[in-house]
Formats: C-alpha cells, sequence, structure tokens
C-alpha cells in the first residue's frame, strides 16, 4: 500500500552568500503510523514526536549510505526514546517506559528522563555498507536541558561543533521542525560556496535567529511548511530546494531477529527454548512478530558450529 506524503514533507533552503541554512519539517502520516503501533502518555508522546522531527532534520545532511539513530536513556518514568531515520527519511521511532510509570501530562524532560542526573543522548551514525572492520559512530553526551530542541543542539555545539537552532513541537496528529545552522567559512551548501565575509555571515546568523525566535509553538504545529517559510523569511534572499518526503518505514526483519539470537548465544537461546518451548519476538517499532522454535534456533547456529567442527589441515607430516 502507498502511503500518501502529501502532508509529509522537509524543505531544505539556505541564504544566499552565507553560511547559513534552514530546514522546515512537517511529519503528519509517518508520525500516525508511528503512533498507532503503540500507546504512549501525552508528556510522552509529545517528547517521541519532536524527536521524530529533529531526526528528520539532521538525516536530512547525511553525506552517507546510512541512518542516525537518535537515543535518550532515561533514569525516570521513562526509560528510553530511540528514533532511526535513513537518508531517504525512512522513520521509525519507539518508547519504553518504567512498569508502573505516572506520567504528568506537564512532564518536562528532567521530570520524565534525568530524575537522577544519569540520563544519556545518544546519537549513532550507521553506515549502511560498512567496510570490514568498520563501527558505527556513537556521540554520547550528559541529557542537558528542559527540552528535545535544548537537548540536541547542546548536542551539536559539544560533539559536532556546530551552532544550530532548533524549534520543535508535536501533538496527535503532527511533528514539526524548523532547524537553522551556522556552517563553517567557505562551506558548500547544495553545490554553492558562501562567499559572504565572516561579519555578513555573522550579521546573517544573527538575524536569521531573531526571525525563528518569533515563531509560536502553536504557529508552528497549525502552519503548513511553505506558509511558515514566506511568513519568517520574506525579506531574506534564499534559495529553495527540491521537497524531501519523510515516511514510516521498519527495517525489522526476520534475518536481522535471527542475528540478534546469535548474539545471545547457543547457551541462553537453548535455556530459553528449555523453559518457553518457542521464542515470540515482537519489533518494538513495527509490532511484527517472529516466531523460532527449536529446529529454527538450531538451523541459526548450523553454520557456526559448521565451521568450528572443520579443523585447519594440519603443517606435521607423518
Amino acid at each position: 500500500m502507498t502511503t500518501d506524503t502529501s502532508k509529509d514533507i522537509l524543505q531544505k533552503f539556505i541564504f544566499d552568500n552565507a553560511a547559513v541554512r534552514g530546514e522546515l519539517v512537517e511529519i503528519s502520516n509517518a508520525w500516525r503510523e508511528i503512533q498507532s503501533r503503540h500507546v504512549y502518555p501525552k508528556a510522552v508522546k509529545g517528547l517521541l514526536g519532536e524527536m521524530v522531527a529533529a531526526a528528520a532534520l539532521l538525516s536530512a545532511n547525511l553525506k552517507f549510505n546510512g541512518s542516525i539513530v537518535m537515543q535518550i536513556f532515561g533514569d525516570g518514568p521513562v526509560k528510553l526514546l530511540v528514533v532511526e531515520c535513513d537518508a531517504e527519511l525512512h522513520l521509525r521511532a519507539t518508547a519504553k517506559l518504567s512498569p508502573g510509570a505516572v506520567v504528568p501530562d506537564d512532564a518536562s524532560v528532567t521530570q520524565l528522563l534525568n530524575v537522577g542526573g544519569q540520563g544519556r543522548f545518544v546519537i549513532t551514525l550507521d553506515p549502511k555498507d560498512k567496510v570490514p572492520g568498520q563501527q558505527p559512530y556513537q556521540g554520547v553526551v550528559p541529557l542537558h536541558g528542559e527540552d528535545i530542541a535544548t537537548v540536541i543542539e547542546n548536542y551539536m555545539l559539544r560533539s559536532e561543533q556546530m551552532d544550530t537552532k532548533l524549534w520543535l513541537a508535536a501533538d496527535d496528529n503532527v511533528a514539526r521542525g524548523l532547524l537553522l545552522q551556522k556552517l563553517p567559512r567557505n562551506s558548500e551548501v547544495e553545490g554553492q560556496v558562501a562567499q559572504a565575509t565572516e561579519e555578513e555571515d555573522a550579521e546573517t546568523w544573527n538575524r536569521a535567529l531573531a526571525l525563528g525566535g518569533t515563531l509560536k509553538q502553536e504557529e508552528l504545529l497549525s502552519v503548513d511548511v511553505e506558509t511558515l517559510l514566506k511568513r519568517l523569511f520574506w525579506e531574506e534572499t534564499i534559495r529553495v530546494f527540491d521537497p524531501m518526503h519523510p515516511e514510516f518505514h521498519c527495517s525489522c526483519s526476520r534475518e536481522k531477529v535471527g542475528n540478534m539470537l546469535k548474539m545471545l548465544g547457543k547457551e541462553e537461546v537453548d535455556s530459553a527454548l528449555h523453559d518457553l518451548g518457542q521464542l515470540a519476538i515482537n519489533c518494538d517499532f513495527c509490532g511484527k512478530h517472529y516466531e523460532f522454535d527449536a529446529v529454527d534456533c538450531a538451523q541459526l547456529f548450523a553454520a557456526d558450529l559448521t565451521a568450528d567442527a572443520i579443523a585447519p589441515a594440519s603443517d606435521v607430516k607423518h
């Protein structure tokens, strides 16, 4: 079934002759698809929706074939928020709460995820086509900020040394966001190299921040991307690029679940089979159900056992 992406749009733009770029995103169909898999408290839903918008905004500038995985590990009522988005803006997301968690509608990031100050924000850049020995890049920082936008801004400044400003909002129907970034001098953006002086770059950046700062959350939630772009930056000379279209997509598969079981090890898998008879696993992102019985699990480890049984030829001659 083809999903209507008419309301799922990401618009990239740059300020003419300045090392400043921006993006606006509106995600409705994909966001409702994500929500259809789980029932979350209002405050958790808001945080996850804002992360969905932020992940799309950051993924739109990926320079490799892979994905961004954005995670918040919490020490409060919410234990995990995770969003994955690839360069084609395929999105999936989920959240895990503590058993019996009580979540007020107006709970802050600190109240939900950083009660004891042990919350962590993690961004993983995971190339799809890894060369031998290549590992995903992962950045981990303490959870600083009372909202998702501030958490990500702090990460980008601390880990990427890049000035970034985000405005994010989400409700039951839509997740939207605005991103502005001040790029290094002489950066090439979409084939254009800014020719402005350092002072002109700074002026453009400060002016863009001031214009973005006029954006209210209610406006962000209710006004479409095209209208917002015109309303905010109508006095600026900007270059707009072909829009991109985020959509929900889960990359889970039976093979990936099997690989996860292999990572647990034969002993642990055999123990679980002894207790349960068969292993039933649901994807946290899309809810798809996978079952592995004793024969299935034996086949998972058969190749490894065969390889171990084939000893190398001896160099000793009789």
